[in-house]
Formats: structure tokens, C-alpha cells, sequence
């Protein structure tokens, strides 16, 4: 059951309305880029198995037009992969420490959660320019992946923890790096540990 939501997921299923756009403050975490950043080897690996989804159009727009209708597909496909998706490591799944892909399988861990709503969303016509891998440490000090929104009112987190969007600032997490504009260089948001793997927990 779990492997056919996916796969409908992947295939770029109609999204439902999932409530109005909020008002959000015109913040960044940009100002805090420190130069550039080693990605993690997770996100090495899973672009040479998946090009195409690192591939960065310079045409696009750098920021999403936070409207109703965006906001609507945003959260919409927060909650859905939230919930197709049964939370497992990679150690539990694949027998690895850390291994970026879809969870197609129906089970995955932080990264694999963020992979799949990147997809979605360019899909449904967001600029993939203007998403974010992002690595963070979490409340109990552990490496962690997030999905960042660069919009036009602010930068977003998408996360498996929780089906609400928030502002960067609003999360708790010490922000460590993300992907970059180009999709091949990461930036460093300035915390000195960086950690080797997101895939400590689920």
C-alpha cells in the first residue's frame, strides 16, 4: 500500500487544498552564509544516481512567490509525504550509515522524506533554484535533513518532525549547510561541527 502512494506521489498526483497562504516575516537565513561548504556524501552519491534532480535551471527564479495557490501546494506536500512515508533508517532499510534516495520502498529516513517533496514540488512548477538541502543539528544534537524554501517572505523549512512550515528561525535547529544556488557547491551557514551523516534516527 505504502509503495503505490509513493509511486503516485512520484508520478505528480493532483494536490488538494490544504488551507491559505500565512503572513511570514522577510527573513533569511542567507545572511548567514559563511562561505563554501563539503556537501554531505549522501548528496554526492545521490546525484550521480539521480542527475537530473541536481541539475539547476539558473534560469528560474532563486525565491517561490509565497501566493495562496504556492502555499497551498507547500503544505500540501509537507503533510502527504509526512504521511506515506513509514520513518526507518538506513542502517534498518539498507544495512548503510547513510544513503540519500526516494523512498520508494514506502519507508526512509530524513533526507529521503526531503528528496521526494523536492521532487513534488518542481513538479508542480516550484523553481527547484530556489530549494535547499539542508543539513542542521537537532534538539538532541544529532545530524538532521531539511527541505528549505527560499521565498519571497522568508526562508521555510519543510520536515519530517512535523507537517507545519515554518520559518527558518522558528524551527530550533543550528543550521550547519545547504545546497547551493548551482546545485553542485554547498554553502557553510556558519556552525563549526558539521556532522558526516543525517541518518542518526529517522
Amino acid at each position: 500500500m505504502r509503495k503505490t502512494i509513493i509511486t503516485t506521489l512520484l508520478a505528480g498526483a493532483a494536490f488538494m487544498a490544504a488551507g491559505a497562504a500565512q503572513a511570514l516575516p522577510a527573513m533569511s537565513v542567507a545572511s548567514y552564509d559563511a562561505g563554501a561548504a563539503r556537501p554531505i556524501q549522501g548528496w554526492v552519491d545521490f546525484c550521480r544516481s539521480y542527475p537530473g534532480e541536481c541539475a539547476v535551471d539558473r534560469r528560474e527564479p532563486d525565491v517561490i512567490r509565497l501566493d495562496a495557490g504556492s502555499w497551498r501546494t507547500i503544505l500540501d506536500v509537507n503533510t502527504r509525504v509526512n504521511a506515506a512515508v513509514r520513518p526507518t533508517t538506513d542502517w534498518e532499510a539498507y544495512g548503510l550509515a547513510d544513503l540519500w534516495t526516494f523512498p520508494t520502498g514506502g519507508f526512509g529516513d530524513c533526507e529521503d522524506y526531503q528528496l521526494l517533496k523536492r521532487n513534488l514540488l518542481a513538479q508542480a512548477g516550484l523553481p527547484r533554484r530556489a530549494m535547499r538541502m539542508t543539513v542542521v543539528i537537532d534538539e538532541e544534537g544529532e545530524g538532521h535533513a531539511v527541505l528549505m524554501l527560499r521565498t519571497d517572505r522568508g526562508d521555510l523549512i519543510l520536515d519530517n518532525k512535523r507537517d507545519a512550515v515554518l520559518p527558518w528561525h522558528d524551527t530550533g535547529y543550528v543550521y550547519v549547510k545547504r545546497e547551493g544556488s548551482d546545485g553542485a557547491q554547498w554553502t557553510s551557514l556558519g556552525h563549526v561541527r558539521s556532522p558526516v551523516a543525517t541518518a542518526n534516527r529517522n
